[in-house]
């Protein structure tokens, strides 16, 4: 699975924004916190959820299971505006 093409990413201070360019379903302007942000930038090229929660296991300090929870949850929202190639 991708970010897919018509998604890009700025980071401005402490968070991400990603904006739908032209061609995407989705109209409107996503903020990221830390965590999100660091998904969406794994999911710049092809990856898995299992490569992403072994990434923030590896990076954070937080049970596997509650990483895993989170991965589903940002993965659900970004497949929900249709942001996801899988």
């Amino acid at each position: 699975m991708r970010l897919k093409k018509e998604f890009v990413t700025q980071t401005i201070g402490d968070k991400q924004i990603m904006v739908a360019v032209e061609g995407a379903a989705f109209s409107g302007i996503v903020r990221s916190n830390e965590t999100a942000a660091f998904i969406v930038d794994r999911l710049k090229q092809d990856t898995t959820k299992e490569a992403i929660v072994s990434a923030m296991y590896a990076e954070y300090d937080a049970p596997i299971g509650v990483i895993a929870a989170d991965v589903e949850r940002i993965l659900n929202i970004l497949r929900r505006i249709g942001a996801l190639e899988e």
